[in-house]
């Protein structure tokens, strides 16, 4: 009798350690800041405050972090992607399973890995993206014919010749002033404002095309 109210016991402990467990686990995940993507022009800077124009035509406000990191996206060519070149492809899925790219990034050495695989974008309606590495690039009839590779899988990619290639070039907050174009893959909600440790403007008029 002993033996088996030991085993209920063991079991009973069991089950409230996995139950508190499962508790922790759903509260870590609610407390995780959810992200915010902006795209638009900032139209103020007022120290670490933006005011972005979002391209949906409300005002938005975002505070830098002190230790923000600023990119600037600047134009490169399509001979800059090459094999072994960890690239950023938004694209627009084809009825033959190839992604037809509507912009490439390509990211710094330092970057390779970021964000990788292939998901959901909202470039415009069904776009998608693409983090990988190239595997091969040939030359096609319809523009330039690449195979990306990330972990889970891969994915032929169709870049057309008008399509706007851009890299990333580390930069600082001189570069964040008004009338530039601004993207901002995460910002996280703090209080009742938006804070992104980084933003990413467009260099010489450009319009971050991802």
């Amino acid at each position: 009798m002993s033996k088996q109210l030991s085993l209920k016991q063991l079991s009973l402990k069991s089950g409230l350690a996995a139950l508190a467990l499962s508790l922790v686990s759903t509260l870590a995940l609610a407390q995780q800041p959810s992200t915010v993507r902006i795209r638009g022009t900032i139209e103020a800077v007022d120290g670490p405050v933006l005011t972005i124009k979002t391209r949906e035509g409300t005002d938005t406000k975002v505070k830098m972090t002190d230790d923000v990191a600023v990119f600037a996206v600047v134009k490169t060519s399509l001979s800059e992607i090459k094999e072994g070149s960890y690239i950023g492809v938004t694209g627009m899925p084809q009825p033959d399973g190839t992604q037809k790219a509507i912009a490439v990034h390509i990211f710094p050495e330092n970057q390779r890995g970021a964000a990788e695989g292939f998901r959901p974008w909202d470039r415009q309606p069904n776009s998608t993206m693409t983090n990988a590495t190239v595997a091969q690039t040939v030359k096609g009839t319809d523009g330039q014919n690449i195979l990306v590779k990330y972990k889970d899988g891969e994915k032929k990619v169709v870049v057309p010749p008008e399509t706007p290639v851009v890299t990333f070039v580390a930069s600082d907050k001189s570069e964040v002033k008004p009338g530039t174009h601004i993207i901002i893959f995460g910002a996280t909600k703090k209080g009742d404002m938006l804070e992104a440790n980084r933003v990413n403007v467009g260099r010489d008029g450009i319009t971050p095309p991802m």
